[in-house]
């Protein structure tokens, strides 16, 4: 018998093919699954009937009970709508239609007790009702009424289409009516015993109909928790078939490369970065394959650990890679690098797409005879023509800015799956980080070397520009360099092009050569001049780089020690955070000026002060999943979730993401490969969810 929640909602009661088409392209909902899975977004209170002497127009939606007293149309062409005049008795209200009027001017009856269903809204001083929902008072009495009405999303074309949110409501309830009598529950009966869970037909009947505000936050547990427990255990199941299935090359040897390198270190690594290494150390050592995910803020060490890790592959003759994703950053790594192997037998090359034909095959037959011990470079590493004589390490930085097929071409240039550690200076909450990448072992360097010194935070709006350009100038004039950048956000990318070109002929005119010399990189340059305009501030020429958010990422000049943020209000906290890290490099000390204009709203003023008020990139990230949520936390395009939550909020849920999480590890530790009976139900919503493959973010092999 084929499964009736995968039936064309074409074939529901009250749909039919134009309805459908319109509900597939408006709200992607294509099946009864679909349409059973679309909750309300939020609910009104239809418990108690109000008069209309009590309601003001701010009030929220409202039940109200009388008679229509008068019926006339109004208006001519696009205004014309009509108008009923309404009373319960304490007061008159106007109900006023915009569609429809043909048939409602004929079907309405005069001193007839209907129900209206409305938000109040005010308009020439008069509070009326904008197209309520209208029943006979005799008909509504007769229904069994939910105490709270869900509020479906829409748009402008269903509402149009004559599908109101009465009308969508009455296509759920007939869903519900169809499907639930024969529904099958989805997680196992001990699970639900054990956790206290309702049943799914009762949490999805008050998922939609709401007896009361308990019954609706029960119905949510039940959804928001399963919905997190199946994303785990797909996760956790998908590490342990790694864990299980990959041998890993065994890498026991601490050799003399490494000792070399780590001897010659000008200073202690931090305790973190030892503790991490210490990590590494026994994946490297476990006979399985690492795939671990090291987070750490700016400046934090990470690229030292990315190179001493390396080594420890190189001394047990296995060569290793770093991939970047920008030549800016892939430079930056080789310089750094190259300077710490200094003086030892390490054999470090650059490759990407700007090096030299000459250069390229010389660097392809070191790599190929073995002479190379570790690769840096961008998505040229991943041509066919790079071979490796024995590759057995990978370090991927930024990692969500390669796709998942530039990954597996990598993989490929071993016989067997190298080692692998993906590095991000975006601090991931943790709740994000056991959903994106719920299947790496993560570490944390969570101090930052000694000598970096903290950055003075400061706010100021843009009516003190006088002051700033002083006290850039002061800077300048003890020989430091300061970044200066505009927004790039696409909607408005025309405006935002315009404002960084007056900005940059704004301050080229406040700070004139010869004395001073302004530099600036955006988007929209060719490469070349790009790359001229980088070095030149890198080198020292430029005292100022006027950029848009392009130098986010892998711009490491030492000298620089103001950034200013223009426009700071328009940028998330991420974003602020890891512009701000390009500065307190060096040894002075260092000031990021976040500019903004007077009016501010209440949620930029938050960003603005938790910026001044903490350093912690971790402490950021959390409170910018709670306010931007977490579709925008990568910052880049691929940054969507891994999956379609329906229900959850990672940054509202961490609690029972947490639970769900435990739950899973616990069911899989008991049944690693759920074959036991009891488990036969999510090892079915696993094979469902897996025609609907999500996105794998840890996924490498």
């Amino acid at each position: 018998m084929s499964n009736p929640l995968l039936y064309d909602i074409k074939f529901l009661q009250g749909v039919g093919p134009a309805r459908a088409q319109l509900l597939a392209k408006e709200l992607n909902i294509h099946t009864f699954k679909d349409l059973l899975y679309t909750f309300p977004f939020r609910y009104v209170d239809k418990s108690r009937f109000y008069t209309i002497a009590e309601i003001e127009s701010t009030s929220a939606y409202v039940l109200l009970k009388g008679k229509i007293l008068s019926v006339s149309e109004v208006g001519e062409k696009k205004g014309r709508r009509l108008v009923a005049l309404f009373s319960d008795g304490t007061a008159k209200i106007e109900l006023v239609f915009f569609q429809g009027i043909k048939w409602l001017s004929t079907s309405l009856r005069l001193n007839t007790e209907y129900v209206v269903f409305g938000k109040p809204s005010i308009f020439n001083n008069t509070i009326n009702m904008v197209h309520p929902e209208l029943e006979l008072a005799s008909t509504y009495s007769q229904e069994r009424q939910s105490a709270m009405v869900g509020i479906y999303s829409s748009s402008e074309k269903l509402r149009n289409s004559g599908i109101t949110n009465k009308v969508f409501t009455k296509l759920v309830k007939n869903l519900l009516n169809y499907i639930l009598p024969t529904l099958e529950e989805t997680l196992p009966e001990y699970i639900i015993r054990e956790h206290n869970l309702i049943s799914l037909k009762d949490a999805l009947l008050n998922i939609h109909t709401p007896t009361s505000a308990v019954a609706l936050e029960s119905a949510r547990y039940r959804l928001k928790f399963e919905e997190l427990f199946i994303l785990q255990i797909r996760l956790l199941r998908q590490k342990s078939v790694r864990m299980n299935a990959s041998q890993g090359i065994l890498m026991p040897k601490v050799g003399e490369k490494f000792n070399a390198v780590y001897k010659k270190l000008p200073f202690d690594l931090t305790g973190a970065q030892k503790r991490v290494i210490k990590e590494i150390r026994s994946d490297i050592i476990s006979g399985k394959q690492m795939n671990r995910l090291l987070q750490g803020d700016v400046g934090s060490g990470k690229t030292m650990v990315a190179l001493l890790t390396s080594l420890l592959a190189v001394d047990n003759g296995y060569q290793s890679c770093i991939m970047a994703p920008t030549e800016v950053l892939a430079n930056q790594h080789y310089k750094s690098i190259s300077k710490m192997v200094e003086g030892t037998s390490v054999s470090v090359e650059l490759l990407t797409g700007s090096t030299k034909v000459k250069e390229r095959r010389r660097i392809h037959e070191a790599l190929i005879s073995g002479e190379t011990d570790i690769l840096i470079g961008t998505h040229a590493l991943i041509e066919k023509d790079v071979v490796f004589k024995n590759f057995g390490f990978a370090v991927i930085d930024e990692q969500h800015r390669f796709g998942v097929e530039q990954r597996s071409r990598l993989w490929s240039k071993s016989e067997r799956l190298p080692h692998v550690l993906v590095m991000t200076a975006t601090p991931i909450p943790r709740t994000l980080a056991m959903t994106l990448y719920g299947d790496l072992d993560v570490s944390v360097i969570d101090e930052l070397p000694p000598g970096r010194k903290a950055i003075n935070t400061i706010h100021i709006t843009d009516n003190r520009r006088v002051e700033l350009f002083n006290f850039m100038r002061k800077e300048i004039s003890l020989g430091r360099q300061v970044f200066v950048v505009y927004p790039l956000i696409k909607e408005s990318e025309k405006m935002d092009y315009k404002n960084l070109e007056e900005g940059f002929d704004l301050i080229k005119s406040a700070f004139p050569p010869p004395q001073y010399c302004v530099a600036v990189v955006h988007g929209k340059q060719k490469p070349e001049d790009k790359d001229f305009d980088m070095q030149l501030f890198a080198s020292g020429k430029a005292n100022i780089l006027v950029a848009t958010s392009v130098i986010e990422v892998g711009v490491d000049v030492p000298n620089a020690s103001v950034m200013v943020i223009e426009s700071a209000e328009r940028f998330g906290l991420s974003q602020l955070h890891q512009l701000r890290g390009r500065v307190g490099r060096g040894s002075e000390k260092s000031y990021c000026i976040l500019v903004t204009g007077y009016k501010l709203s209440n949620e930029a003023k938050n960003r603005v002060e938790l910026m001044c008020s903490t350093q912690d990139g971790f402490v950021l990230a959390e409170a910018d999943l709670k306010m931007r949520g977490p579709g925008d936390m990568q910052g880049t395009q691929q940054s969507g979730l891994p999956i379609d939550l329906h229900i959850s909020n990672l940054s509202k849920d961490t609690p029972i993401l947490e639970k769900a999480r435990g739950v899973a590890i616990s069911v899989l530790e008991d049944d690693p490969s759920l074959i036991l009976m009891k488990n036969k139900l999510i090892i079915r919503q696993l094979e469902d969810s897996d025609n609907n493959e999500i996105l794998d973010f840890s996924k490498i092999s």
